[in-house]
């Protein structure tokens, strides 16, 4: 057996601790036992805290106009005026062919276009257009980090009532109507209710009934797994539940900002009123006393004679620094100075700078939209600027603003097809076996900002020529519909062959195309 290894420390001698790597090994002056934290699961976090962050946000947004700028940005560079559908339907085994393909979905265009621009037949309320519900969504994502829209549907009688066609309509809610009731044993966690498997399957809603307040659960889905309440949000973790304000971990920035530009301008306007010096050799308190000791009185007296006379001089002058200046006239031995103000210090900038690069990449856009401050901006540093941000957008766009749209469109598409508003092979029940086929899009947004137009399509010339891109991608990178883009071009090339003009979609190489009537070739100095 081994003996125990056994180590002599000399007496009164002190071991010295083995250095080690690991985490959180703390520095001298111990400033991460300085930060304590625990740990618990997202959900609890967001659950705990979504009510105040919630507020916070609200709060700040509704009295920052860079804040409400920002949001718009957010609406703006994600879905610009509206998201444009463009079908993609697998209708192969369903008996169509790629001519009868296109034609579908170019009537479904067609007819989504003037459904979802129409208030009266898209929304319940009969207020807002389908472009205008995912502007609200985008803007609830920002203050309560999520969205809720319930889906309905009216009867013919309803129908009738305000003279309406379709009976599928959308009912933007609050995310605050989602309540905060959390029962593990009923499977309910701040106010959805999950089965076995973690699946939504109901949200609790809080609505008022004649003053009344009145919890009411609804469906994720029918009966025929249509979905009937739209809820999105950014998770954080694989067991999120809800989201949360996208601009809280940005609170503190923000607001340290504020109090730094408030104090910044408080500081200044009381140095601009104050910004005045009155310098006056008159005697002080010590003066005074010291004439109270002179043994000659008629000396003393002569000294008090001369500052009462003074005295009663500046009693009369006036010194007004406000609105309205005014220097009348100083009292004998005064002098006024006029100081320039030292606020804000070379040191305010950077630090505002800092402060705004942060609160822009908590909500996703960038710093130059947020402040609108393009001062030391270069070609390059906004092209990196807009590479870098571009993914964030085209990300909130896919996860956030298309789910929005594609649940609405599939809800008012199962309800075209089954009214025969639209014809389809098969009638409903083939259109119901393959719904998930047929209700298959992409929704498509604004161009991917440039820094230089005409670099830009250069660039599109280049990988159209070299075979690395289709007029499909170009044309989705710059937000249009591909097939809609050819369909007009085809209408208008067709417009300027008959009107006997050169048409401006033909390719010409060195010159003019043979079919113009024009001389391709000439002669050397030929004018």
């Amino acid at each position: 057996m081994t003996a125990k290894q056994r180590i002599r420390v000399k007496a009164g001698s002190v071991r010295q601790a083995m250095p080690k790597a690991s985490y959180l090994r703390d520095t001298r002056s111990a400033v991460i036992s300085t930060r304590p934290s625990t740990l618990r699961a997202s959900r609890d976090d967001i659950r705990v805290a979504w009510r105040r962050a919630a507020a916070i946000a609200n709060d700040l947004v509704q009295n920052s106009g860079r804040l409400r700028g920002a949001v718009d940005q957010v609406i703006a560079d994600t879905v610009g005026i509206e998201l444009v559908l463009n079908p993609q339907p697998d209708l192969s085994r369903l008996g169509y062919d790629q001519k009868e393909t296109v034609e579908f979905s170019r009537m479904v265009k067609r007819w989504w276009k003037r459904w979802a621009w129409n208030p009266r037949e898209c929304d319940l309320r009969g207020k807002f257009t389908v472009p205008q519900m995912i502007d609200i969504a985008l803007r609830w994502d920002m203050v309560y980090g999520e969205a809720l829209g319930v889906m309905s549907y009216m009867t013919m009688a309803e129908r009738k009532r305000y003279g309406l066609t379709s009976g599928t309509k959308v009912c933007m809610s609050p995310p605050t109507r989602l309540v905060q009731d959390t029962n593990e044993m009923e499977g309910l966690f701040q106010g959805v209710i999950h089965d076995p498997n973690g699946r939504p399957v109901a949200y609790r809603l809080e609505d008022k009934e004649t003053g009344i307040r009145v919890k009411r659960d609804y469906r994720a889905h029918d009966a025929d797994w249509r979905q009937q309440v739209i809820h999105v949000f950014d998770p954080m973790d694989a067991t999120d539940v809800r989201g949360i304000s996208r601009i809280a971990p940005g609170f503190r920035q923000h607001i340290q900002h504020e109090i730094l530009v408030d104090a910044t301008v408080q500081t200044a306007i009381l140095q601009t009123v104050f910004a005045a010096a009155l310098t006056s050799q008159a005697p002080s308190k010590d003066a005074f006393e010291a004439l109270a000791a002179i043994e000659d009185d008629d000396l003393r007296g002569e000294m008090e004679d001369y500052f009462a006379a003074s005295f009663d001089r500046a009693a009369d002058s006036a010194i007004n620094i406000s609105g309205d200046p005014q220097v009348s006239h100083l009292a004998p031995g005064e002098e006024l100075k006029l100081l320039s103000t030292g606020t804000p210090g070379p040191q305010f900038q950077p630090l505002w700078s800092a402060l705004s690069r942060d609160m822009a990449r908590a909500i996703g856009i960038t710093y130059g939209g947020l402040t609108m401050d393009h001062s030391n901006s270069t070609y390059s540093s906004v092209r990196m600027e807009n590479s870098s941000i571009w993914p964030v957008v085209m990300r909130r766009r896919e996860r956030l603003a298309g789910p929005i749209a594609q649940a609405i469109y599939e809800n008012a598409l199962d309800e075209a097809i089954g009214e025969g508003r639209i014809p389809f092979k098969g009638g409903y029940r083939a259109f119901a076996a393959n719904r998930d086929a047929v209700c298959w899009a992409l929704w498509q947004g604004p161009a991917k900002p440039s820094a230089d137009d005409g670099k830009s399509a250069k660039a599109a010339s280049e990988r159209l020529g070299n075979g690395t891109s289709t007029l499909a991608a170009e044309c989705a990178e710059l937000g249009y519909d591909p097939d809609e883009v050819f369909e007009q071009r085809v209408r208008e090339h067709a417009l300027y062959r008959e009107a006997g003009m050169a048409s401006p979609f033909e390719r010409r190489a060195g010159g003019p195309s043979a079919d113009s009537g024009e001389d391709i070739e000439r002669k050397p100095g030929a004018e």
